[in-house]
C-alpha cells in the first residue's frame, strides 16, 4: 500500500499551457515533459456499494501496461487530499478479483460478492507530466523535494453523459505536504487555479447522481477538553473545505442553493477570522480577510435580492452563474483558497503571537465560549420597541457582530452553558433575516417590517440565555 497525496487544481485549455511553460516549473524539472494517453475503466456493482464505502476500484492502460488500482475516498480540502492507494500489474486488463484479498479490501465489503462487479465509467484523458526536484529549507536544515506534475485533459464518460477533464495534479513524492501548497501558492500568483475537491471516480459517479458528491465535510469531535487552537484549526479547515466543495457542485450544477450555500459559508469563514481576539492575530489573517471581503462584496447582493420571487430576484439569480465564472477565473481564488490551506498547514496563525494570544489558544472551548459570546451579546444594539423608526440605520450596523454570533452558535452552541441554546441561536438567526430582507423591501412594506424588527428584538430580550449573557 502507498499513501497518495496531491493537490489537484482545476484550470482552463489556455492556463494548461501556460503551465507547461512556467518558469517556476522550467527551473525545477527533471528532464523533459513526457505526454501518452491514459484509459481508465472503472468498476463497481450495480447498487454502487464500493461508492458507498468510499473505495474507486479502476483498471488503467498507459502504453502497454494495466494498472489494477483500489483507492479509499480521502478527504480533501482545498485541493489537497491523502487518500491510501493500492497498484497492481496484472498482464491483462481483466480484472483480477483474486488481488482483491483483506490486506486490502475494506471491512465494511467483507460480504460483497466480487463478482457482481462490471464496469461503470470511463475518465480517458492525456497526461502531459514531469517530475519536479528542488531543495527546501526547513528547521532540521534543507530537504529534497520531489513532486510530479501532471496536466492531464480529457473526459468522464458515464453512459450518455459526460464532463471534460483539463486540471494540474501536484503529487507528493518526496517531502512534507505542505511543500506541494508552497509549490501550488507560488503558481497561483499569476495563474488562476480553482482548487478542486473531487477525484475523477467521484465525477463519474456525479454524473449518473449529482447528490452523490458530498458536499459536507466530517464535522470535528469537539469535546470540553478542545483548546480554541484546535477550535481554530478544525473549524476553519471544515468552513474552507464545505466552500469549496459547494463552489464545485455550483460550477457543475448550476442550482441556486448552492450559490446561496456557498456565500453563507464564506460569510461564517469571515466571521471566524473575528472572534478569537488575540489567538487569531489579525495581521495573520489580514490577507485572507481582505479576499473574503471582496468576494462577499460580488456574492452577497445577488443572494439578498435573490430571495425575492419577482423580477430583480429572478434577474440576481440568473446573474449568479457569471459572476461565479468569472471570479473563478481570476487569480484571486486560488490564492485565497489555496493560501488559507498552506495557512492551516503551517499554524500560522500561532506564528510570533503575543503571549496573551498563546493563553487563549490554549484555554478550553467552553470557557473561551462563553466569554466570546457574552461579548458580542453584551455589545450587540437590537430593535427595542421604544426604538424611532431611524434607529434602523444603527440595527442594520450589527450584521457583522450577527455573523460572528453565528459562527459561534452554529458550531458550537453545545457547549454554551446557559439555558436553552438552541432557541437562542434561532432568534439571532430570525433577526438578522428580517435585516437582510430591510434594503429589499419597498416603503409600503417598510412600517410592517419595522415593527416585526422591533417585536424580534423584544422576544430576545425575553430569553433566558440572553439575560445570563448579559451579567
Amino acid at each position: 500500500m502507498a499513501k497518495e497525496t496531491e493537490i489537484k487544481l482545476r484550470v482552463t485549455p489556455e492556463t494548461r499551457d501556460a503551465l507547461q511553460a512556467h518558469p517556476l516549473l522550467a527551473a525545477r524539472r527533471q528532464g523533459d515533459w513526457q505526454s501518452g494517453p491514459l484509459l481508465n475503466q472503472y468498476y463497481d456493482t450495480p447498487e454502487r456499494d464500493l461508492a458507498g464505502a468510499r473505495v474507486a476500484l479502476r483498471m488503467r492502460r498507459d502504453g502497454d501496461q494495466c494498472i489494477q488500482t483500489l483507492k479509499t475516498r480521502g478527504q480533501s480540502v482545498s485541493g489537497l487530499s491523502e487518500r491510501n492507494e493500492w497498484d497492481w500489474y496484472p498482464d491483462s486488463a481483466e480484472l483480477d478479483l483474486g488481488l482483491l484479498d483483506d490486506s486490502c479490501w475494506p471491512q465494511a465489503l467483507a460480504d460483497l460478492d466480487k463478482t457482481r462487479l462490471q464496469p461503470i465509467f470511463t475518465t480517458d484523458f492525456n497526461r502531459t507530466k514531469v517530475l519536479l526536484r528542488w531543495e527546501r529549507d526547513s528547521a532540521a536544515g534543507p530537504e529534497t523535494i520531489e513532486v510530479e506534475a501532471a496536466l492531464d485533459r480529457g473526459r468522464v464518460l458515464a453512459g450518455d453523459r459526460e464532463e471534460g477533464i483539463c486540471e494540474l495534479e501536484l503529487e507528493i513524492r518526496q517531502g512534507p505536504a505542505v511543500a506541494v501548497l508552497e509549490l501550488a501558492r507560488e503558481l497561483a500568483e499569476d495563474l488562476a487555479l480553482m482548487p478542486c475537491d473531487i477525484s475523477k471516480a467521484e465525477r463519474g459517479y456525479r454524473l449518473f447522481d449529482p447528490a452523490s458528491y458530498d458536499l459536507r465535510l466530517q464535522s470535528p469531535a469537539w469535546t470540553a477538553d478542545s483548546t480554541v487552537d484546535e477550535v481554530i484549526a478544525g473549524s476553519i479547515r471544515q468552513l474552507l473545505g464545505q466552500s469549496q466543495r459547494l463552489a464545485e457542485q455550483y460550477r457543475f450544477a448550476g442550482q441556486w442553493r448552492l450559490f446561496r450555500d456557498m456565500t453563507t459559508h464564506l460569510a461564517s469563514l469571515r466571521a471566524g477570522f473575528g472572534v478569537f481576539d488575540l489567538a487569531l492575530p489579525k495581521s495573520s489573517a489580514q490577507e485572507f480577510t481582505r479576499s473574503l471581503d471582496a468576494l462577499l462584496e460580488r456574492f452577497r447582493p445577488l443572494v439578498l435580492a435573490g430571495w425575492a420571487d419577482d423580477e430583480i430576484g429572478r434577474k440576481a439569480r440568473d446573474q449568479a452563474p457569471a459572476v461565479f465564472a468569472a471570479v473563478v477565473d481570476e487569480a484571486g481564488w486560488g490564492q485565497l483558497f489555496i493560501g488559507l490551506a498552506l495557512w492551516l498547514e503551517q499554524g500560522a496563525w500561532q506564528l510570533n503571537r503575543p503571549p496573551k494570544g498563546d493563553r487563549i489558544g490554549a484555554l478550553a472551548l467552553p470557557r473561551w465560549l462563553l466569554a466570546s459570546a457574552a461579548k458580542e451579546i453584551q455589545e450587540l444594539r437590537v430593535p427595542n420597541h421604544n426604538d424611532p423608526d431611524a434607529a434602523v440605520s444603527e440595527w442594520m450596523d450589527q450584521q457583522a457582530r450577527l455573523g460572528r454570533l453565528y459562527y459561534l452558535l452554529s458550531q458550537f452552541r453545545a457547549f454554551l452553558p446557559v439555558p436553552e441554546p438552541d432557541r437562542l441561536f434561532g432568534e439571532l438567526n430570525k433577526l438578522q433575516a428580517l435585516l437582510e430582507q430591510y434594503p429589499a423591501v419597498d416603503d409600503e412594506q417598510r412600517p410592517l417590517l419595522l415593527d416585526a424588527l422591533r417585536k424580534q428584538g423584544q422576544r430576545l430580550r425575553k430569553l433566558n440565555a440572553w439575560r445570563e449573557l448579559n451579567t
